[in-house]
């Protein structure tokens, strides 16, 4: 079978993918480290990964042969029975975390949906909030994920418009600002939900000292923190998780994304025993989750970010990309603002300067790979592998197009 070219197989998804999704126009066929290429053979830096699903790089050979080890073993049982990786993985996640206990499941999504049921079912078992009575607090420009619950607290009209009728008990506030979330506070609240970054919202960076007034708004009102570290957790920002640049103690982690090492989906809540002990058999499941090839998986993916210092590698990396950035915002009128946290960093642009699409398909012609957000936004977050050579390309390239 000949090679497709990357204009066919654009044309193909084009015919037979669902339009969900308005991908830049360039396909990849392979990739390695913080490089990827395409059909024709041209590389490109990827400036996303995958959504920092790739923290560790592409096709890690520790996270690559971890996977094929075990698929010559065992790959799935579902937990009908016991199986030999799950218990390990549990155990080690239970450490890394410092909390009692684990609830595994696939995709970001589903760990939020975990958060959610975690929550009320606490509400009503534990704090005795009246049945059906239950609400979490949530923030604007949120983003969780994509399930019909979780769109019920966007305020993204993209993300929410037609999807009704919506789940109620949701209690949205503004973000980063600590009296709004004590004033929604009442006999009802059981959760507060947040991001510590709010990635998909342009890398919105909270003052410092916000998620330490949630903690302690939390703590007050006997209220289960839950910190969502699905893209700002697994060393992204320059700490493990995102929220221990405060030394807080939240209730539930939500993990996701860099779990999977880029090669498998899966995500875990951690919490404590007298919260995540509210379940009893039939009460929550997923076939998949805790199966013995993503375990095998996210154990090698920890592995990496561990053994290869990820978290210090982001600050250091992160800290030198964002001041070439800052340098770069000095020299131009096209950026408004520099803002971000290890290597997750946002660009904001001015609106004079036009939609950030048109900067994202200029970077893509000269071989990097970023993604627009919010039409005036380019974020950045390349593999934690990457180096300061790299990042030198990469601001040459920039400098080209928004200098």
């Amino acid at each position: 079978m000949n090679k497709l070219s990357s204009q066919e197989l654009m044309d193909i998804e084009h015919q037979y993918s669902a339009h969900n999704y308005h991908p830049l126009e360039v396909v990849i066929a392979k990739a390695e480290g913080i490089w990827v290429e395409d059909p024709e053979g041209k590389r490109y830096i990827d400036m996303l990964s995958a959504y920092s699903a790739v923290n560790q790089g592409h096709r890690h050979p520790a996270i690559i042969k971890a996977l094929k080890d075990q698929a010559d073993i065992l790959t799935l049982t579902s937990r009908a029975f016991f199986n030999d990786r799950w218990p390990i993985f549990a155990k080690k996640l239970s450490e890394l975390t410092g909390k009692e206990m684990i609830l595994p499941m696939n995709t970001g999504a589903e760990a939020v949906e975990t958060a959610i049921k975690t929550m009320r079912k606490w509400g009503y078992l534990v704090k005795k909030v009246d049945a059906d009575k239950a609400e979490i607090i949530v923030f604007s420009d949120n983003f969780h994920g994509r399930t019909t619950t979780i769109v019920s607290f966007s305020t993204d009209p993209l993300a929410k418009d037609n999807y009704g009728p919506f789940t109620p008990g949701f209690k949205i506030v503004p973000y980063n600002d600590l009296k709004a979330v004590e004033k929604a506070v009442n006999n009802n609240t059981v959760g507060i939900m947040v991001e510590p970054i709010q990635g998909e919202a342009g890398v919105v960076v909270p003052d410092d000292g916000y998620l330490k007034g949630l903690s302690a708004i939390a703590g007050k009102n006997n209220i289960l923190l839950a910190v969502d570290e699905i893209q700002t957790g697994f060393c992204r920002t320059g700490k493990l998780f995102a929220y221990q640049h405060e030394d807080i103690d939240p209730d539930i982690i939500i993990m996701g994304k860099a779990l999977g090492g880029g090669v498998f989906p899966v995500s875990a809540v951690a919490a404590n025993q007298d919260v995540l002990g509210v379940f009893k058999p039939g009460s929550h499941g997923s076939t998949f989750g805790g199966n013995p090839l993503g375990c095998a998986v996210a154990m090698a993916s920890i592995d990496v970010l561990l053994d290869e210092k990820l978290a210090e590698r982001a600050t250091e990396m992160g800290s030198y990309f964002m001041s070439q950035l800052k340098d770069l915002q000095k020299k131009t009128t096209k950026i408004k603002l520099v803002r971000g946290k290890g290597l997750l960093i946002g660009v904001v642009l001015h609106e004079s300067a036009g939609k950030a699409r048109q900067y994202t398909t200029a970077l893509k012609a000269k071989g990097l790979l970023c993604k627009e957000t919010h039409d005036w936004i380019i974020r950045f977050a390349p593999p934690l592998v990457i180096t300061k050579a790299d990042i030198d390309a990469a601001m040459e390239k920039i400098r080209e197009v928004l200098g």
